[in-house]
């Protein structure tokens, strides 16, 4: 069967360009043709026509179909939906920032977790993506933008550490200087909770920036919110979180998106703040998406108003989250969720 060449590392293919009797070199060669863009191995027209004739004997190419694109008329932010592996939809969004240009990917077809406010989870699980997968929404989306992509964000569908070899795999990848060479502090990987997998992280060094989904001080309001707490309970992430930092250096950012009368109160902001004091870690306070299934609102502005100063004087380090593209459904699962409810129309939207 053939394999897929665009999810295998360096070391890789110069063991199998050795293997068939060429030279090493080759496998840089190929690398960069596959992270410039290329869908075809005729296109690599540095290589002989036997070695390219051998590559598609042996490997595929994937590249995904863009299916719809939006764009922002408030910030500029363009929003993906792809079609891949002919019946799969997932989602990328691309975001101009002051340092560069980022993009917020999958890296799952669906998620398992069941988040009560997210859309991702709604159509349920159906896989996990291939490191190609992931690296093809960066690839994809700078091409088409025309512009340098120089941050990743692992925060789109899906629950990165739940498919942890294969973002592992996916984060090498793009970080090798043959390929994207997008250094790892410029990637920022987004968890709910994974506690075994922070752990396993922490060992791997990656100098990556670890965003964990919080969203409640105390376990029964996270449960409710988040239902891996029930494995895992807030001191266990916390905890976890602070042996990340440890071995890494890297601070925690802890994702808090505000939830009208569900975790807004001035006493779980003095929850909130006796559970972060002295942790190696910033908080990020968001405005709740709007996922109409879910029930839940985002807090009004003076609940927030009350929450923050709670926390502004018990000195805990924190920011407000700027939202974008929320005129194109930019938040997680709201595009592919919208057109999967039509059934099959979200095949026939550019035809």
């Amino acid at each position: 069967m053939k394999r897929d060449i665009k999810s295998m590392l360096p070391s890789e293919l110069e063991e199998y360009f050795v293997s068939i009797g060429e030279q090493s070199f080759r496998a840089k060669q190929v690398y960069k043709w596959l992270h410039s863009g290329a869908k075809a191995f005729v296109e690599m027209t540095n290589l002989s026509l036997d070695l390219r004739g051998k590559l598609d004997d042996d490997f595929y190419i994937t590249s995904p179909e863009l299916i719809m694109k939006l764009e922002s008329k408030l910030d500029g932010t363009k929003k993906y939906l792809w079609r891949i592996n002919k019946d799969d939809a997932i989602e990328s969004v691309l975001m101009d920032f002051k340092h560069g240009s980022s993009v917020c990917l999958s890296t799952q077809v669906g998620c398992k977790m069941g988040c009560t406010f997210c859309a991702s989870t709604i159509g349920g699980f159906v896989r996990n993506l291939n490191a190609s997968d992931m690296l093809d929404q960066v690839l994809f989306s700078q091409l088409e933008a025309e512009k340098r992509v120089s941050n990743v964000v692992l925060m789109g569908i899906g629950e990165p550490l739940d498919n942890f070899d294969n973002v592992m795999r996916f984060i090498e990848i793009i970080c090798h200087p043959f390929g994207m060479n997008i250094g790892a502090r410029h990637i920022t990987l987004s968890t709910c909770g994974v506690v075994e997998n922070i752990d396993k992280m922490a060992v791997y060094g990656v100098q990556l920036t670890l965003a964990v989904s919080l969203h409640a001080p105390d376990d029964e309001t996270r449960t409710k919110l988040l239902p891996i707490n029930r494995d895992t309970g807030v001191r266990n992430l916390i905890d976890a979180c602070e042996r990340y930092f440890s071995k890494t250096g890297r601070r925690v950012t802890y994702e808090y998106a505000m939830i009208s009368g569900v975790n807004d109160s001035p006493a779980q902001a003095e929850s909130l703040a006796r559970l972060l004091k002295n942790t190696g870690s910033h908080l990020n306070i968001i405005k709740l998406s709007d996922v109409p299934e879910s029930g839940l609102r985002a807090s009004p502005k003076e609940n927030v108003e009350a929450f923050t100063e709670v926390l502004s004087k018990k000195k805990v380090n924190f920011t407000f989250r700027r939202s974008l593209g929320t005129d194109i459904d930019a938040s997680c699962g709201q595009l592919r969720n919208k057109t999967l409810c039509n059934g099959d129309s979200i095949w026939s939207y550019g035809e």
